[in-house]
């Protein structure tokens, strides 16, 4: 929307730089999930008993904590979790909305680990007092738990966290995830990861437990958004073992939103049926487009930067040239008719954050044939003669 020629500021700032650039760019490196499904080709997956259902779905309301088959069919992707321990909601942000409201007042504090989803910021600050700890660019955003442990408060209940992360990609040291457990059984406290990205690894030999496996108060939050490729269907869901943390969470439910959607839902378990095919799909698509992407990295080491992403379909790149970020990122949107999303997006008022990157995704096709256009929009501007904060 606009008035007056001027765009309308929304205060959320993905969705302001979205109505400001994605007009009319290509977005393939801006997507931060894999690549999509037609529902035609979704329901080319379903078997016979799936596709009867699926004909004969009636659009009424369903039960308020997601269909009986899909909350099985989900936790068939959890090991010793209970389709009872499962509450299905539209998309992980309603997920992590719903925990915050439930678990938390205003007299209680909150550990976030950042960079993250900036809803989940806006969501849990809504809520409650907040202490940020930053992953540390300089150490490949490692995450350091003395921090974190520093940070824990008389009043604290909750830590959040994001692994695998976005926007960087990285990933937990199983003895760091280990420990972070320990701590927050330690100190009897609610342990909370958004886990989108977890079945896309590349290597599922080095994917983490989720803490939903392994800790008693622990809550995973999952989708079909991101790793299946599925964001149109909003279906989300959260998996914890602890009844209380889940009974909460069902009376802040009911005083949102009814239900899942039936036609998600089925369409959900259409996919999940068949999540080691559209996976080992995604996987592929994902690992030759990081190739690329490093490829084109080294050849222009001059301009940009990474570590590498050790999970997920998104990186965090570092900007070398001597004009901001956002300079860069709004150049390329408008003369090249390209989008990626700058730093600026992850900003926080909770500790000071990189702001010389920009998020690339590399989970959807097509996005590698536009990197020869980021490097001509990068030519124009100087070289940066600073060292790499």
């Amino acid at each position: 929307m606009s008035r007056g020629g001027a765009t309308e500021m929304t205060g959320n700032p993905m969705a302001d730089f979205l109505r400001q650039h994605a007009a009319g760019t290509r977005q393939e490196l801006a997507a931060s999930d894999s690549e999509t499904w037609r529902v035609a080709d979704l329901l080319g997956l379903a078997n016979e008993s799936q596709r009867a259902r699926w004909e004969s779905l009636s659009l009424g309301y369903t039960s308020p904590d997601g269909n009986s088959l899909l909350r099985h069919r989900i936790a068939e992707t959890y090991r010793g979790v209970r389709a009872r321990e499962i509450i299905a909601t539209q998309g992980a942000q309603e997920a992590l909305s719903l925990i915050f409201e439930a678990l938390l007042t205003p007299d209680d504090h909150a550990i976030l680990i950042l960079p993250t989803y900036p809803h989940t910021e806006h969501a849990l600050t809504r809520r409650c007092a907040v202490t940020a700890v930053a992953l540390e660019a300089d150490r490949g955003w490692a995450l350091d738990l003395d921090r974190v442990a520093a940070a824990l408060q008389p009043n604290t209940r909750l830590v959040v966290v994001n692994f695998p992360n976005n926007p960087t990609g990285a990933l937990l040291p199983p003895e760091m995830f280990n420990a972070l457990v320990s701590l927050c059984r330690s100190h009897n406290l609610i342990l909370v990861n958004d886990e989108v990205y977890r079945l896309i690894d590349r290597d599922p030999n080095r994917r983490l437990p989720c803490v939903a496996e392994v800790y008693e108060r622990g809550i995973s939050v999952d989708a079909a958004s991101k790793s299946l490729g599925l964001p149109g269907l909003r279906l989300g869901w959260m998996a914890t073992k602890d009844a209380a943390i889940r009974a909460l969470v069902m009376q802040a439910l009911y005083w949102r939103s009814s239900c899942p959607a039936s036609p998600s839902e089925m369409l959900a378990d259409i996919a999940l049926a068949s999540r080691e095919l559209i996976l080992a799909r995604n996987r592929a698509i994902a690992l030759a487009n990081l190739t690329s992407i490093d490829a084109f990295l080294t050849r222009h080491a001059d301009r940009f930067s990474w570590t590498r992403p050790e999970g997920s379909v998104v990186g965090y790149v570092r900007y070398l040239g001597t004009e901001s970020v956002e300079a860069f990122t709004s150049r390329l949107a408008r003369e090249y008719r390209v989008l990626v999303m700058p730093s600026s997006i992850w900003q926080s008022p909770l500790t000071e954050l990189p702001r010389d990157h920009f998020r690339i995704g590399f989970g959807r096709r097509g996005g590698t044939e536009l990197l020869g256009l980021l490097a001509a929009c990068a030519q124009q501007a100087p070289i940066s003669a600073d060292e790499p904060a």
